[in-house]
């Protein structure tokens, strides 16, 4: 998948955004270090909501964005009010809350997007420029087609 979203090395990034949504569910589960959480969740949506559901327009029956959108808001508005007292951020007397938390959240996870969105970028127009893989090396090269 991350292959034909053009997001390189694929193995590197599905690996990136596993990890990065696996422990951001966990950390939002347990009320622990909130905002990094949310970040790490929201840019996993903002770079599926560019590279996947913003051509289908907003709504979600035509796959749309819709979903990404609510469940960004959802983590927004966890942030702004904060995780409650039953989480570790309030047993370790962390009380990141707030609209300047919720803008930092919203803007690191949109960082983090654009920066995976960047590499993969990058990492693809490095691999077109490498020298054949040796089970190639061996193969004829494509005939060129001349301009018409």
């Amino acid at each position: 998948m991350m292959q034909n979203l053009e997001l390189h090395p694929p193995k590197r990034q599905a690996l990136l955004a596993s990890g990065a949504e696996t422990a951001g569910g966990a950390m939002l589960v347990l009320g622990a270090f909130t905002p990094l959480a949310a970040s790490l969740l929201t840019g996993s949506m903002v770079t599926a909501i560019r590279k996947v559901h913003l051509p289908q327009g907003l709504w979600n029956q035509n796959s749309g964005y819709e979903y990404n959108l609510a469940l960004i808001a959802a983590l927004a508005a966890l942030i702004d009010g904060g995780p409650g007292s039953p989480s570790v951020d309030s047993a370790l007397g962390i009380h990141c809350t707030g609209p300047r938390w919720t803008l930092a959240s919203l803007a690191a996870g949109e960082a983090g997007s654009t920066l995976a969105i960047e590499i993969g970028q990058r990492a693809a127009g490095d691999s077109q420029h490498e020298p054949a893989s040796p089970s190639v090396e061996g193969a004829a090269p494509e005939a060129a087609v001349p301009a018409s």
